[in-house]
């Protein structure tokens, strides 16, 4: 349940975890689908400092061997200067690599990959990931770790029929000590995101050749469930568009130009679905658009990609059966500000079709293991999935996606950044390999473009079909 390795050791090795762990261990190995409230012993164990949890329940302390350190409620300054729509600067640019894991030692540190990434080692030539610091720098505004405080006295998980969500939280987390799988993905689905955002959410498919063309997507997101005036009173996280708007906009290549796509979701899709309309410039109609779903080819990726993997994991829950299977040190991608910088080209992250590892970061971080299996009688294209969660964020860092033989088909990794302007982690880069293929497909390419503009705000016509045609005119 619970692994460990000393990180810059030459060989794997196993440790006894402390009692502490195992504690943890046996509360979420003891809970089911059906888990009791928190006791006001466990909610006594979440706070800023000098308790066992952090706000969101991930373990405060560091490992043994010193290699992931305690967290603290650090926020990461603003620099000087900087603007909305800046690339963030990198506020860890003097860190040094530790040691680069390759094809000729990647077996000494397997307990610390994922199968996504053991198999990547395995099919590309020359592939490595630099190690880095560990830096606990997912640091959230004080008020998403005050309603996770909250939410962990009165949030409930609810099923209705195939569909389980949840009640009785708001703007943050609801379950800050996940028992159960159920618990687990509705942490994933509702960790902060900024309130508003526009960015540039370019795309980019590779052929098995390694040429691409960029697919640039203008997105605004309104984070409906983070916003501060949201109660347990008056909110309703089943209530269509209680979880964010999103507005898309290609605007090249020139034959995809002008399509746009508005989606809005509930939180929690006990009694309501996500709600989608496309513009076609062609047919200059707005349509409904319910197959925007599940394993629905995501726009922009050239059918490498599903819409529900979308930072990592999104949408309704009820296809799959989500386990969550432990704690465990793996090497993620994290503060990949290379990545997000403005001075480099998409030409110099995209290199033989692959992605340019030089450019990538990954740190040893602990995360929660939740696996999803295909339920019977629901159909995708998936039938098993590995998500890896951040234990500082609930973020998908990695996810493993399996074909409907149990081979191991497409993984994926979030390189997550904290936009420290707004307090909230968030991807700067998403890629999938697909290694039936051999191409790739990535997301989040916008350092040709403005940053992401978290001082961007709209009003309700905004997010509604009467908009989409004017937007998308060209």
């Amino acid at each position: 349940m619970f692994d460990s390795h000393h990180q810059g050791g030459k060989s794997a090795r196993h440790r006894t975890a402390t009692p502490m762990l195992r504690g943890l261990a046996l509360l979420f190995a003891a809970a089911g689908a059906g888990a009791a409230p928190l006791s006001s012993e466990e909610i006594a164990k979440l706070g800023y400092s000098g308790t066992e949890l952090t706000p969101l329940g991930a373990i405060r302390a560091g490992n043994a061997e010193g290699t992931i350190p305690e967290w603290k409620y650090q926020p990461i300054p603003v620099p000087a200067g900087f603007k909305p729509g800046d690339h963030h600067p990198d506020p860890f640019a003097d860190d040094q690599i530790l040691f680069t894991i390759t094809a000729d030692n990647y077996q000494q540190h397997a307990d610390k990959l994922t199968p996504g990434q053991i198999k990547l080692f395995e099919k590309i030539p020359g592939y490595k990931m630099n190690i880095y610091p560990s830096r606990r720098s997912a640091v959230y505004e004080k008020r998403f770790y005050d309603a996770t405080m909250a939410n962990a006295k009165t949030a409930e998980i609810v099923v209705s029929g195939s569909q389980i969500g949840f009640k009785n939280a708001v703007i943050a987390w609801p379950f800050p000590i996940a028992k159960n799988g159920d618990e687990a993905i509705a942490n994933a689905l509702t960790r902060p995101l900024p309130t508003w955002i526009n960015f540039w959410d370019n795309t980019a498919a590779t052929t098995s050749g390694g040429s691409y063309e960029v697919n640039k997507l203008s997105v605004q997101i309104h984070w409906i469930y983070g916003d501060a005036k949201n109660t347990v009173e008056n909110f309703d996280p089943s209530a269509p568009g209680t979880g964010y708007g999103y507005f898309q906009t290609i605007t090249a290549p020139v034959k995809q130009a002008g399509q746009v796509l508005l989606a809005f979701d509930p939180i929690t899709y006990t009694s309501n679905l996500r709600q989608a309309w496309q513009y076609n410039p062609g047919q200059r109609r707005v349509k409904r658009a319910p197959q925007i779903n599940y394993a629905y080819p995501f726009p922009g990726s050239s059918g490498l990609m599903t819409v529900d993997s979308g930072y990592g994991y999104n949408g309704p829950n009820d296809r799959f059966e989500w386990t969550l299977e432990g704690l465990h040190e793996k090497y993620v991608p994290y503060n990949s500000y290379k990545l997000h910088s403005g001075d480099i080209k998409v030409s110099d992250i995209v290199k033989d079709g692959h992605l340019n590892q030089d450019l990538a970061r990954y740190e040893l971080h602990r995360v929660w293991k939740l696996t999803g299996k295909l339920r019977e009688g629901t159909s995708h294209i998936y039938g098993y999935r590995e998500l890896f969660l951040d234990e500082d964020s609930w973020w998908v860092s990695l996810a493993d996606n399996y074909d409907m033989r149990g081979e191991l088909w497409r993984p994926i990794e979030l390189h997550l950044v904290n936009l420290y302007d707004a307090q909230t982690m968030f991807y700067t880069l998403l890629d999938s390999y697909d290694l039936q293929s051999g191409r790739m497909m990535f997301m989040g390419l916008d350092n040709e473009d403005p940053g992401p503009d978290l001082s961007w705000r709209a009003d309700d016509s905004y997010f509604s079909p009467g908009n989409m045609r004017a937007q998308g005119t060209r």
